[in-house]
């Protein structure tokens, strides 16, 4: 039986919360990931910078498992988590594939280009300082993003293996900065619960195809290419029917009120 102190509560060991210090360290190197991201790409170096993206993506896919499992937030209550985990994302989501597609070529020059770098950097920050750009807290179970969750990252990955012109990156860019504030849910591959397992074996399948891509670098193959845009085509497939299907389903339920 565990011994429990003066004051009614169960004494944590240090080396719980010296674990669960690591996972906020773990969370927290996504961070100088993104530095290292910006300076690849200063120095032209693109695929490299694409290697640091997949590398961030694997931490953001797994620090949140990590947290829950080694119960971070119980353990140390008055480090903020949630909120290093939104600056790491802006960085590594945002900012430092703006500043890979910018200094890389693949936006206009002059203002036209700043306009266009302009736009996910503001509409992602609106979105990332919406109490509800997460569904799934509280007394809510399903776990979405509202509006296009600022996959900028993915956009530059796209971007740079198709080796695609600044008038295509600038209409992606303009259209995925729209998509933000249109409330529809979008798939959070880790956590949704409709298809979850589904889900998330097609998304190990596309981080394995980003990896094979980059490796074959700078002519990916062609085949290769069009099974990780499916991929794409089956995320925002299956956003759109859980979007049409809770609309549904919140209008039938008025209906019978």
């Amino acid at each position: 039986m565990e011994e429990v102190n003066v004051e009614g509560t169960v004494p944590v060991s240090p080396w719980l919360r010296l674990r669960a210090s690591a996972v906020h360290l773990y969370t927290a190197s996504g961070a100088v990931l993104a530095l290292l991201i910006v300076a690849a790409a200063f120095r032209g170096d693109t695929v490299g910078a694409l290697w640091l993206v997949l590398a961030t993506l694997v931490i953001d896919s797994t620090d949140g498992l990590l947290a829950r499992r080694y119960r971070v937030k119980e353990l140390l209550p008055s480090f903020d988590g949630g909120l290093l985990d939104n600056i790491v994302d802006y960085m590594t989501y945002v900012l430092a594939p703006i500043l890979l597609l910018w200094s890389t070529g693949y936006l206009p020059g002059g203002n036209f280009g700043v306009v266009l770098a302009a736009l996910p950097i503001l509409a992602s920050s609106y979105q990332f300082c919406r109490v509800d750009a997460k569904t799934g807290d509280g007394a809510q179970t399903d776990h979405f993003f509202l509006g296009f969750p600022s996959y900028w990252n993915v956009v530059a990955f796209y971007a740079i293996v198709f080796d695609l012109g600044t008038g295509a990156v600038g209409a992606m860019l303009l259209v995925c900065s729209l998509l933000v504030f249109v409330p529809l849910r979008y798939v959070y591959p880790s956590r949704t619960v409709a298809f979850r397992k589904t889900t998330i074996t097609l998304t190990t399948l596309w981080l394995f195809s980003y990896i094979a891509i980059l490796i074959q670098m700078p002519e990916p193959n062609s085949a290769l290419l069009t099974l990780s845009l499916l991929y794409l085509v089956y995320y925002f497939s299956l956003s759109l029917y859980i979007s049409s299907k809770m609309f549904k389903d919140r209008r039938a339920a008025r209906s019978l009120a």
